[in-house]
């Protein structure tokens, strides 16, 4: 059985100093997945003994970025989408292994006022297609902060956040779009209506602390990995940054 985790850490240098390595060490991942890393590279020197680590940074300085640590050294490593256009961000990177692609993604943010929708709905579709590229290959695994909430009961205050970045109808239809183009979203496969539990809280109006969160980080998976599924969880106890780690196991 293989363990992944994906973490967005807000800044991997704020992390470690509030106990990121403690949980890494604890969980003993095969696959650790962050984003949001927010350094260029020999910002930080991370001591993974027994990991391979690869990162992607964003051209501009703190922002952005996402790396995977694993175990097992892939057979190849890319980074990026391969559009230009989309490849400034340091926003995805692809291990491939024996039986399956792993993917982090960490997804542009429409932001307030939804100034960057247009290019979000550019972003989701050629991520989708991407996607579906790899899997003419071999399955997919793909994770991270994808910046939507699927659906209601992903959310703790739905309608007052109907029309605001990372709820919107265009945004969740994209998501849906990429569901029904072959793909599993292991946590609602697992807990179809679990509600209260989420894996972002705004720093803001001591949102944690009322648990008025957010499932906007993800684990899916090819739809012929179904049968290897075993676990999916939501790490919602892990402090460190405003989103927590989820997990998936399979076999």
């Amino acid at each position: 059985m293989k363990k992944l985790i994906s973490w967005n850490v807000n800044g991997i240098r704020a992390c470690v100093t509030k106990g990121f390595l403690d949980f890494f060490n604890e969980v003993d991942a095969d696959i650790f997945c962050i984003q949001e890393s927010k350094l260029q590279e020999g910002q930080i020197d991370l001591d993974l003994p027994g990991y391979y680590q690869y990162w992607n940074y964003a051209k501009r300085k703190g922002y952005s970025g996402t790396a995977i640590f694993t175990k097992e050294k892939p057979i190849s490593v890319s980074y990026g989408l391969g559009i230009e256009e989309h490849d400034q961000e340091g926003r995805l990177i692809t291990l491939e292994f024996p039986e399956y692609y792993v993917v982090t993604c960490y997804t542009p943010n429409s932001k307030s006022e939804l100034e960057r929708l247009p290019y979000r709905m550019v972003w989701e579709d050629d991520f989708r297609a991407y996607l579906k590229n790899l899997e003419t290959i071999k399955p997919v695994i793909f994770c991270g902060d994808l910046n939507v909430a699927h659906n209601d009961i992903d959310l703790k205050n739905p309608k007052t956040n109907h029309k605001h970045a990372g709820f919107t109808d265009d945004e969740r239809d994209k998501f849906t779009m990429l569901l029904d183009a072959g793909f599993i979203d292991t946590f609602r496969y697992f807990y179809p209506d679990k509600t209260g539990i989420y894996s972002w809280w705004s720093y803001r109006f001591r949102s944690r602390e009322k648990n008025a969160g957010w499932r906007i980080d993800y684990f899916c998976t090819s739809n012929s990995l179904k049968d290897r599924l075993v676990s999916a969880s939501i790490h919602t106890q892990v402090l460190g940054s405003d989103h927590c780690p989820v997990e998936l196991c399979i076999q």
